[in-house]
């Protein structure tokens, strides 16, 4: 493919500066998610130290648009990954978990246009602004066919967003009403939040603002016209929009954009703890230290580096055709970008004072978020690393 000129990375820039450049791979953040990220910002060590997002910051993200970002608002189409990348990424500088959640409302959005036409009606009657929630891997629960649609019971854990989104994408084996109807088909079943049971298990490392926390179903009656198989969302094939992000797997972006907040995250960690090194406003800091130096040099490279990983993995996302290929080689890439992303975190942190590493500091903070981010399952290294290689046979210029 021929290399485009880039948008340089947002890490020796104040909060998402860059303008956009015709033909580049990253878009500038749209205006409104400025906006919502310094509502989110000025929240953040709140959101963090009481386990959930404020209300502004729930209305802050959803005016931006995230949650309709595949749906499309007032005529326009489906977003791109590149833009909504681009958008997490900035909302991550300011509060981490506020980006983890705009991100999911806005990629489970793309998972619930796999409804059948009138559950996709009754999802958005009210608009495309609908914050979904969801819990798909691993399937949880149970559901059974009945003559007036699936009774569905069961919990599952993790669900991030849960207290302030208005419907839940819940995988799980459905049976038929007897058990001679064969092995259960795994479908997701999309349920008003209203109908299920919240408890409050989220207390994680990091991202605590996301009150990832379980729900649960109790004997819940769904519709059959509100369930689809999980296949045809994984793969793609069962989704219903007309945008190509709509007929994308869900692999294929799914990690560049977990990873997304974990870079925001990594650049304010290191704005952050430049503001310790260099002693604060007028002061002679540890700068002074060559091990801080070098510290400062390294990370800061690994997060331009991840930075630019995953830009490219976004662009292809948008523009190449897609196959098993792609798709290994942008699971490869956000999963290295992770990666980097760890290193450079744990080394800023390590080169820190007792003074970063304070409880109540934005260091330690963004210090955990990275980790709980770039820990997800999604960007572990060694199924990318199968994946990868059994492309390489089909496509020897992976590069």
């Amino acid at each position: 493919m021929t290399e485009q000129a880039i948008t340089p990375p947002y890490a020796t820039a104040p909060l998402l500066a860059p303008p956009a450049v015709p033909g580049a791979w990253l878009p500038a953040p749209r205006p409104e998610v400025l906006r919502a990220a310094a509502v989110a910002g000025a929240d953040a060590r709140r959101a963090d130290r009481e386990g959930r997002l404020s209300p502004a910051t729930v209305e802050a993200v959803t005016d931006a648009g995230l949650p309709a970002h595949f749906v499309g608002r007032g005529g326009q189409g489906a977003g791109s990954f590149s833009a909504l990348f681009a958008d997490i990424t900035a909302l991550a500088q300011e509060c981490p978990s506020a980006a983890w959640c705009g991100a999911l409302w806005a990629a489970h959005g793309r998972f619930a246009s796999c409804l059948p036409e009138r559950g996709r009606r009754e999802l958005w009657a009210g608009g495309p602004d609908v914050r979904i929630a969801s819990a798909v891997a691993p399937p949880a629960g149970s559901a059974v066919e009945t003559a007036e649609g699936l009774r569905l019971t069961g919990v599952w854990e993790c669900v991030s967003g849960a207290r302030h989104s208005d419907w839940v994408l819940l995988a799980t084996p459905v049976t038929g009403p007897s058990p001679e109807d064969g092995r259960p088909e795994t479908r997701v079943l999309a349920v008003p939040a209203g109908e299920l049971a919240v408890h409050g298990t989220w207390d994680a490392t990091g991202l605590r603002g996301t009150a990832s926390d379980a729900v649960e179903a109790c004997d819940v009656l769904v519709p059959a016209h509100r369930s689809f198989p999980l296949t045809g969302m994984l793969d793609g094939t069962g989704n219903h929009g007309a945008g190509r992000a709509h007929r994308a797997p869900a692999q294929l972006a799914g990690g560049l954009i977990f990873c997304a907040t974990a870079l925001g995250a990594a650049h304010a960690l290191r704005r952050a703890w430049s503001g310790w090194a260099t002693g604060g406003a007028g002061g002679r800091g540890p700068y002074d230290s060559p091990a801080v130096r070098d510290a400062l040099a390294v990370s800061s490279a690994r997060i331009d580096a991840a930075h630019l990983l995953l830009a490219r993995a976004a662009f292809r996302a948008d523009t190449e055709p897609v196959t098993e290929s792609l798709t290994a080689v942008n699971q490869r890439d956000a999963a290295f970008a992770a990666g980097l992303l760890l290193e450079a975190a744990n080394q800023l942190f390590g080169a820190g004072g007792a003074h970063v590493r304070d409880a109540a500091g934005d260091v330690q903070r963004l210090w955990r978020d990275v980790q709980t981010a770039a820990r997800h399952g999604v960007l572990r290294m060694e199924p990318a690393a199968t994946s990868y290689a059994r492309a390489e046979e089909s496509w020897p210029d992976l590069a």
